[in-house]
């Protein structure tokens, strides 16, 4: 029998493929999440941003409201604070330095056959495997 989770993480992943497949083919543009929050920044075009803000907003609302609706809230997310802000500043770094985030390499990339995408993804899943053995298993801080 396949756990609960499994199912939940499958369902999760054709929801991304099928909303950054219907992304490209209405709009022409690439998925990737640091691109749209980056452009709500640069952008001037009234339409777009007002396109760019609601995706950052259902990114953010969604997942809380099927958070409260399911019950469940838990996550292996670490308490400290200065850990979460200062991972999140990576990220944000290292999505800037590669041109894209996961969900534009790893997802869009992948599927479109990029060499650079699938490059970017086997960096940034590296990264953060070699990430989790020095932060948790060597130094103990998450």
């Amino acid at each position: 029998m396949i756990q609960p989770d499994w199912i939940m993480g499958l369902l999760g992943g054709l929801m991304i493929g099928c909303a950054a497949s219907m992304y490209l083919l209405i709009n022409g543009n690439i998925m990737g999440a640091s691109g749209i929050v980056g452009g709500l920044f640069e952008t001037v075009d009234r339409t777009k941003w007002i396109e760019r803000a609601s995706f950052v907003v259902g990114l953010v609302v969604l997942p809380g409201i099927v958070a409260v609706m399911t019950g469940k809230t838990e996550t292996n997310l670490t308490t400290n604070l200065v850990v979460v802000a200062f991972a999140g500043l990576l990220v944000g770094l290292g999505a800037r330095m590669a041109n894209g985030c996961t969900s534009g390499h790893g997802i869009c990339g992948i599927s479109r056959l990029s060499i650079r995408g699938i490059m970017a993804t086997v960096f940034y899943l590296f990264a953060g495997g070699v990430s989790v053995l020095v932060f948790r298993h060597i130094w103990g801080i998450i």
